[in-house]
């Protein structure tokens, strides 16, 4: 009877003759939707993406274009473009064999190099290189072999074939993981040094930003009534870090309202 070493030899060889691909032997990293919490977004799977691949794009009334892309789970992003295919990419090397791979960013928003954790933002969202339309192609990679996307330890298969059967809310940065939350906001913000400033320091564009904490300040009201005192710190698209914005410009609360998109209320500062 053969050995169960030349067993296991027999097997490999099989696998390889017949390009099956095996169960990893490295666990995967516990990955995370790779856009921001509380977000719903739809996905589907084109037959001639070979590597098991997902493009996603924004079923919760958002815009997918611009929105941010995040690292499903930490480890070292590389950035990389493609004209023909990926557009703006990057790949994420998770270690133990694993990597994650973005494609078509409009933007890079990381070095070619740098270490990322979870939740941590590496581009926004476009249709760079050979797209239709702003998405997220979204691949996990086991030794450079596409493996069935999981979300959570989740398996997303079996796998639609367009968009709008299958949904995915994520929860990646939620509740202040990295100490940032996720909000959208539906308009410009002017961004002001303090809560109590009247001088403008800078420019939140509108759409999926992160925030740090909030500030009780002065009051923000329009001529139909609505209002907010909070004030939101945050980096600003145009001018300076560590400035405030109000809640005022949140697209999913009320007045005197500063939950992240997730609906957690954002902790003071």
């Amino acid at each position: 009877m053969p050995s169960r070493r030349a067993l296991s030899v027999l097997l490999a060889a099989v696998i390889g003759l017949f390009g099956l691909t095996a169960t990893p032997a490295q666990a995967a990293p516990a990955f995370k939707a790779p856009y921001p919490c509380g977000q719903q977004w739809t996905y589907s799977h084109h037959s001639a993406e070979v590597r098991l691949a997902l493009d996603f794009v924004r079923s919760d009334g958002g815009s997918t274009a611009g929105t941010p892309v995040l690292a499903s789970a930490s480890g070292t992003a590389y950035r990389y473009y493609q004209s023909g295919g990926a557009g703006n990419y990057v790949v994420v090397d998770h270690g133990g064999g694993w990597q994650t791979y973005y494609f078509h960013l409009a933007a890079f928003s990381i070095s070619h190099g740098q270490g990322v954790s979870q939740g941590q933002q590496l581009g926004t969202t476009g249709s760079t290189g050979n797209s239709s339309g702003a998405h997220i192609h979204y691949e996990q990679l086991y030794n450079g072999v596409g493996q069935t996307i999981r979300i959570n330890g989740v398996s997303l298969a079996p796998y639609p074939g367009s968009y709008y059967q299958k949904y995915l809310t994520s929860d990646n940065g939620c509740s202040g993981q990295s100490g940032k939350y996720w909000v959208d906001t539906f308009a410009n913000a002017p961004g002001y040094a303090s809560p109590t400033s009247t001088t403008q320091t800078g420019t939140l564009y509108a759409g999926t930003n992160y925030v740090f904490c909030k500030v009780w300040g002065r009051e923000i009201r329009d001529g139909s009534g609505n209002y907010n005192h909070w004030w939101l710190r945050t980096d600003l698209d145009v001018g300076p870090a560590n400035q405030y914005v109000s809640a005022y410009y949140l697209s999913r609360w009320g007045n005197d309202e500063a939950r992240d998109n997730n609906g957690t209320v954002i902790p003071n500062c």
